[in-house]
């Protein structure tokens, strides 16, 4: 299973509450810029899973421009700041082992993408990740390897 992580894109704090933080224009701009970049690498995803805080929902509304429709694509409530990522590794891997899903997408946040990918791959310190950054994992049964992290600013427009 090829799994890839993406950080929202940059989003403004003028906004009632956490949840509701908008993507700036910025934030919409580099997102389109790593779709574009995902839709190279991988011909379609049979599995998406998006934070339900707006600035994740408005991200994957991006990236859903630039891909053909996943087979499946859900909001998870445990994909958000603050969530578990040992729990949501477990919730991530057992949709991908339901819907035999062979590229999965996840949109969320930090810290709890970085401590996914510690989860995910043993020996690793969870790494930041910059707005709109996508993280590839090659899954292979119990054994998963750190491919790369890719950000807006490596992307050749």
């Amino acid at each position: 299973m090829q799994l890839f992580l993406m950080r929202h894109g940059e989003a403004g704090f003028d906004a009632p509450s956490d949840r509701e933080r908008k993507l700036t224009d910025i934030g919409r701009i580099h997102t389109c810029f790593m779709a574009n970049w995902l839709a190279k690498q991988v011909s379609h995803f049979d599995l998406v899973i998006v934070s339900p805080y707006l600035r994740a929902q408005q991200t994957w509304q991006e990236v859903s421009k630039h891909l053909s429709d996943p087979r499946k694509w859900l909001v998870l409530d445990d994909v958000t700041p603050s969530g578990d990522a040992k729990m949501t590794v477990d919730i991530v891997l057992a949709y991908a082992e339901q819907y035999k899903a062979d590229n999965v997408l996840v949109i969320a946040h930090m810290p709890i993408l970085g401590f996914m990918v510690s989860e995910l791959v043993a020996g690793i310190e969870p790494p930041l990740f910059a707005t709109s950054a996508v993280a590839h994992i090659d899954m292979h049964g119990h054994h998963s390897s750190f491919v790369a992290m890719t950000a807006p600013h490596q992307v050749i427009v």
